[in-house]
């Protein structure tokens, strides 16, 4: 895998990969930036949501659940001080859908943290990592 990032200018910088896709990178304007991109940690927290989300969903139609919506929130706390790394993950799935398996569930989170995520693979060496659920059904929820 290659990436790379071009300066566009003051604290903008544009990023592509392999892929072919473009996406823009900046910084706050407290920092001297023009608030016009992602920063580089939202990036991160974004790639390990993304990571863990594909492989679940995956599993899940595999399993041939009803998932009609799904969504992988990262609650992610830093440290105040510099280089202000990522202290404590908790990953927060949350599924909608018809009569969805709990057990499928928490098989799927299990198999993306342990055996797909390279992304969770490699911030789990640094931080610790958590994961919790919600199932929503027509007729209320299952939370783990």
């Amino acid at each position: 895998m290659e990436a790379k990032v071009t300066w566009k200018g003051r604290l903008s910088f544009e990023g592509v990969s392999d892929s072919g896709f473009t996406l823009p990178l900046g910084s706050d304007p407290s920092v001297g930036g023009d608030n016009d991109g992602f920063r580089p940690m939202e990036l991160m927290a974004i790639g390990l949501a993304g990571c863990t989300a594909m492989d679940v969903i995956s599993i899940l139609q595999k399993k041939q659940q009803e998932v009609t919506g799904f969504e992988v929130r990262a609650h992610i706390q830093r440290s105040h001080e510099h280089p202000k790394v990522f202290t404590h993950v908790i990953i927060e799935y949350i599924f909608e859908g018809n009569h969805i398996d709990p057990e499928a569930v928490e098989r799927a989170i299990e198999l993306s943290e342990n055996k797909y995520c390279p992304a969770q693979a490699m911030m789990a060496k640094a931080v610790t990592i958590e994961h919790r659920y919600e199932i929503i059904e027509a007729l209320g929820s299952v939370t783990s």
